[in-house]
């Protein structure tokens, strides 16, 4: 159920692999003989071919040993101790190391798993790997979040193939169940994203995030805006409601279409602008949002958003966090 992304080729890729590399050697081998074939005799005293020199490569590598053929002369003997033998040991570890390659890659997959588990701290749980769950992730790894910060917890296995190949870490099974929600480290995490297609499924998954993640930052999507007592009551802490802010997009669009396309700017973080927070800084303490460097959208006091020109937010002080638009450079 749970997937840790990796960098590698399939199984049968690699075994392909290392086996044209042990051609390579062998035939590097019988070239070596090949070129000293003359210190060389076979039990029939015959002069050696390239077939015989594959012949004498393909049984020392192999450590078979027939003694049909052998050097006879200190070159060739020395040729065999200081080339040959080093190709053999190197031939059988390649062997040897693609059969334990094979052989254990699930017991590596599952340390991995383990250790996974054992530091995962403070990452950020998403649920649903549609447009909006997708989307999601694109802003935040846009914003420097970093691939092994982000859990993916889909029911859907192709969807989780796509979230893989961007370097995430995946869950196979329904986020209703504690259990799904606990191998994706839902307990240790800073923040669960829950985009699910269906508002029901999302009340659900909020309720369960909420009972096994008392501390996470919960933010949910739904569709429709009657739901929004509800999502608040199960523990979301943030709720947006994405058919009515698709259609007020829309309805500004008629008569507006460039606030939408600012709109789209501020909400993509990539290039152009951005809307940030930050804390605000020991010069800064005592002024007015309206005046500093930045334009201040709003202050976050005592974990609550109040909007600049509101008689409370006059000045700012430590402790308080501002929401303001910056620069982004592509």
């Amino acid at each position: 159920m749970l997937r840790i992304p990796e960098n590698q080729t399939s199984p049968w890729s690699a075994i392909t692999r290392r086996m044209l590399l042990a051609l390579v050697l062998l035939f590097l081998a019988a070239g070596i003989v090949y070129l000293d074939r003359d210190g060389y005799r076979d039990v029939q005293e015959n002069p050696l071919s390239f077939l015989d020199c594959l012949y004498y490569a393909t049984v020392s590598l192999t450590t078979t040993g027939y003694g049909d053929i052998t050097p006879v002369t200190p070159g060739a003997r020395l040729l065999t101790t200081v080339l040959i033998t080093p190709l053999r040991i190197f031939f059988l570890i390649l062997l040897v190391g693609t059969t334990l390659a094979v052989l254990t890659e699930r017991s590596r997959q599952a340390f991995r798993i383990q250790q996974w588990r054992r530091r995962v701290r403070n990452h950020t749980v998403v649920v649903g790997f549609g447009t909006k769950g997708r989307t999601a992730i694109n802003t935040m790894l846009g914003d420097g979040m970093q691939p092994a910060d982000i859990v993916v917890v889909d029911t859907d296995a192709t969807e989780l193939e796509a979230a893989a190949g961007m370097g995430l870490v995946t869950v196979l099974g329904s986020a209703t169940k504690s259990e799904v929600l606990r191998l994706a480290g839902a307990q240790h995490a800073a923040s669960i994203i829950i985009a699910t297609s269906r508002d029901d499924t999302a009340v659900l998954v909020t309720l369960t995030a909420r009972e096994i993640a008392p501390n996470a930052k919960i933010v949910a999507a739904i569709r429709e805006a009657e739901n929004i007592h509800l999502l608040r009551q199960s523990g979301a802490d943030s709720v947006v409601v994405s058919s009515e802010t698709a259609g007020r997009l829309l309805g500004i669009a008629t008569s507006t279409p460039r606030v939408v396309e600012m709109v789209e700017d501020l909400l993509t973080p990539e290039a152009g602008f951005a809307v940030a927070e930050r804390d605000v800084e020991p010069d800064e303490i005592g002024g007015s949002p309206r005046h500093l460097r930045d334009i201040v959208l709003g202050v976050v006091r005592d974990g609550r958003l109040v909007r600049v020109g509101e008689p409370e937010v006059d000045a700012v002080e430590s402790g308080d966090k501002l929401l303001y638009i910056r620069r982004v450079h592509a």
